[in-house]
């Protein structure tokens, strides 16, 4: 395990001050998000623990007292201001969870203290596919006010970031590596988004680990508040930086691809040592860890991971054909394009990749791939044909051969794992892909709902695609609690 930064709870600096001959059987392990430190000592003082002990100095001020009554410091007052201590008696801890365990990892825990409004939903009958709780979320997700509750202002984050260090500990962010296998592996995210801030910052903070670099897109045409809330949160974090080019995006059409190429570009030259680089939108979310993540992209022994195969009959008029941008529409101009550069094989994919960083490099360097990207810049969704054309490049650090027994499609690929309306059905259907989508269709797509989640967590893919937090807020609360616990219960 890597040291922690001194100031941060369980660091060796902090564990010092603790007094060897104390008995840990006695005492309570508490901790306050509080920032206010004058206010938390007389809170200590004038009650009944007189002589509270010490051992952190961050911004999360963790402590232990001797006293065995449970929560007896919860919701103290001091001069009519309300602080939260949260303290936990040693006989009630969880087997194997030791007092250091308490002290480091605890409080990145997400738990029904936090106040969330999904709380009243049981995540775990909804993650072992429980009909009752699932029809019970359902219900609720639809509810006008529920689904107003869970939502938070732009504004909030534009406020909340003024403190970074109090903004990252109440969101509960791991800023330190959870372990040495994580640390040696760095991995570099783009990010493309273009409204719903709390979805951008809930997807950040599920893949948010600090050896990681992530380059965040912002659609030109984007509101301002939610330009002014993003650039905000990223500022709290050294690895996080909007791109330095940003384009107006069009559904379909070139910049969608110029977003993810201007930031592959910035990650590239930002830093030498991330392994992998793996591209989101802002309805992507995680299913698994960052470690299971590491160990996957691991597995990979520097190959890629994508759809790439034969391109479909019904699709070759997107690359048959020359389309331009119409009051913001791709639209044909009705002339017949040249053939592909080189002879070169175009493939079917689409837009989530999974590459090493050589792969970056050739995309950025290699002169039949430049060539390759001036000739689809007048293509229909040239997102979906690109990455998967260039991995069947001989020569692409990672590719594989164009010859079609080399075919990969998306339910093989680790990238993402998409749900489409014609290739869903019922569980024993031998022709269906995967079951029918509990939730709704976007653009014959799955939005996936809580009903989703105990089906979508088998999968060996590393994100899901897509998600709606205004839609189905409990889907995505209750996948957020599976990878905290996933990533802490390692720890133990």
């Amino acid at each position: 395990m890597s040291s922690l930064p001194e100031d941060t709870p369980g660091s060796s600096a902090a564990v010092g001050d603790q007094n060897d001959n104390d008995d840990e059987s006695s005492h309570q392990w508490c901790y306050t998000t509080s920032s206010d430190f004058s206010l938390l000592l007389s809170v200590l003082m004038g009650g009944p623990i007189s002589h509270p002990n010490f051992i952190s100095r961050s911004q999360l001020i963790i402590f232990f007292v001797t006293s065995r009554q449970p929560n007896i410091l919860r919701n103290a007052k001091a001069n009519n201001r309300k602080i939260d201590l949260f303290c936990q008696d040693p006989s009630q801890l969880k087997t194997g969870r030791s007092a250091a365990y308490i002290l480091r990892y605890q409080w990145l825990e997400y738990t029904d203290d936090d106040e969330s409004p999904e709380k009243v939903c049981n995540c775990s009958a909804i993650l072992l596919g429980e009909e009752e709780e699932i029809q019970q979320a359902k219900l609720l997700s639809i509810s006008k006010d529920f689904q107003k509750s869970t939502q938070i202002p732009d504004e909030y984050y534009i406020n909340a970031t003024k403190d970074c260090s109090k903004f990252k500990t109440s969101r509960k962010y791991i800023t330190f590596p959870l372990s040495e296998e994580e640390e040696d592996f760095p991995l570099a995210y783009s990010m493309v988004v273009h409204h719903k801030v709390h979805s951008f910052e809930r997807l950040l903070r599920a893949i948010y680990a600090p050896q990681n670099i992530y380059c965040v897109h912002v659609d030109k045409k984007s509101p301002a508040s939610v330009f002014a809330a993003i650039k905000a949160i990223t500022s709290c974090f050294p690895n996080v930086f909007m791109v330095s080019k940003a384009v107006n995006v069009v559904y379909a059409g070139w910049t969608r691809v110029q977003a993810d190429l201007n930031c592959m570009a910035d990650l590239y030259n930002t830093s030498t040592t991330w392994k992998y680089f793996i591209n989101l939108c802002g309805q992507d979310f995680p299913v698994k860890t960052n470690l299971e993540i590491v160990q996957a992209l691991r597995s990979l022994k520097g190959g890629n991971s994508m759809e790439s195969e034969e391109m479909p009959r019904g699709k070759k008029g997107r690359v048959t054909n020359v389309h331009e941008v119409v009051d913001g529409q791709m639209q044909r101009t009705g002339k017949t394009k040249d053939p592909a550069p080189f002879n070169l094989p175009i493939l079917s994919g689409n837009a989530y990749i999974v590459v090493n960083r050589g792969y970056i490099r050739s995309v950025l360097e290699d002169k039949r791939i430049q060539a390759l990207i001036e000739w689809a810049k007048d293509t229909y969704s040239p997102d979906e044909f690109l990455w998967a054309t260039i991995q069947r490049i001989p020569g692409v650090p990672g590719s594989t051969w164009p010859n079609r027994k080399f075919d990969t499609t998306d339910m093989n690929a680790i990238a993402r794992m998409v749900k489409w309306q014609g290739h869903e059905g019922s569980e024993d259907s031998l022709q269906a892909v995967y079951p029918e989508c509990k939730g709704h269709h976007v653009r014959s797509i799955c939005v996936y709902g809580a009903g989703d989640l105990q089906w979508l967590i088998e999968q060996h893919h590393l994100f899901a695609n897509k998600f709606d937090a205004d839609r189905d807020p409990i889907a995505v609360y209750c996948l957020e609690k599976y990878l905290r616990h996933n990533a802490l219960i390692e720890l133990v």
